[in-house]
This record gives structure tokens, C-alpha cells and sequence, in this order.
């Protein structure tokens, strides 16, 4: 079931983080998250467990991702793309035209799932990533 990220959810959500990424979010962070207005945080969760998660900042009539992770023992099987496929249709039903994010170049398996869900590259950021530091795609979708 994928619904909006609660309260309750945030501690499993920063373990997420820890797990994929080299600079997670901070507890506190995403609580702020939680209640604000402009972003919407999206979590996949199976018989109580947080699988996965996607986050947006909401911006005038644009979706900026901010992150999209799985847990480990379930890459692979499909739930990033029922992620992604259930922010992409609830950001362009909701009136936004766009949707983009940033990738690590290295990044093959994100891009290909991107790229399967409609999103272009079309632009890059020099440095944009640390530990280690990477050059970024930018890639956009329009509705």
C-alpha cells in the first residue's frame, strides 16, 4: 500500500536512509517534512513495514524529487516503479506540469527505471554529489 508518510513512519524512513544513502536525512528533517505543505512524502508499506519511500518539494506547478529509496531485500521486484508510477500520477492529477530530479551518473539502475517512467535527461550538474563526489543527470517529465 502506498499512502503519505506519517509521523509514526519517520524513524523507520531515516533507517531507509541510512541504508542507501552517503548523506541521509536527519530524523528531525524529514519530521519537518512531514507537515509542510510543499512537499509530498510517499511511503510503501507491506504488512507494517516501510519498504520504500519517495519525497517531493512541491513548487509552483513543478514536482522536484528529492529522494526515492527501497529496502535492499526488495530491489528489483518492482516496487520503485509503483512508487515512482503513484507520485507521478498523483503530482499531475493534483495540476503540476512537471516532475524532476537529479541522479547520480553512475546511477544505471535509477536511470532506467526513470527513463521507463517517461523522464528525459536533460541537463547535468558538475560535483553535485559527495561521498563520493559525482556529476549528476537532471532529468525531467512533462505532463
Amino acid at each position: 500500500m502506498i499512502r503519505k508518510m506519517e509521523h509514526r513512519d519517520i524513524k523507520f524512513v531515516a533507517q531507509l536512509e541510512q541504508q542507501c544513502f552517503s548523506r541521509p536525512w536527519s530524523e528531525q528533517s524529514l519530521q519537518q517534512e512531514v507537515d509542510n505543505q510543499n512537499s509530498l512524502f510517499l511511503v510503501y508499506a507491506e504488512k507494517q513495514e516501510i519498504i520504500g519511500y519517495i519525497g517531493m518539494y512541491l513548487i509552483i506547478d513543478e514536482a522536484d524529487i528529492t529522494n526515492i529509496a527501497i529496502s535492499e531485500s526488495y530491489r528489483g521486484k518492482g516496487y520503485g516503479k509503483k512508487l515512482l508510477m503513484e507520485a507521478v500520477n498523483r503530482v499531475f492529477a493534483e495540476g503540476y506540469q512537471a516532475m524532476t530530479l537529479e541522479v547520480r551518473k553512475s546511477n544505471r539502475p535509477a536511470i532506467c527505471l526513470y527513463e521507463r517512467a517517461g523522464f528525459q535527461i536533460e541537463g547535468e550538474r558538475k560535483k553535485f554529489y559527495e561521498c563520493p563526489t559525482e556529476d549528476a543527470f537532471i532529468m525531467w517529465k512533462r505532463k
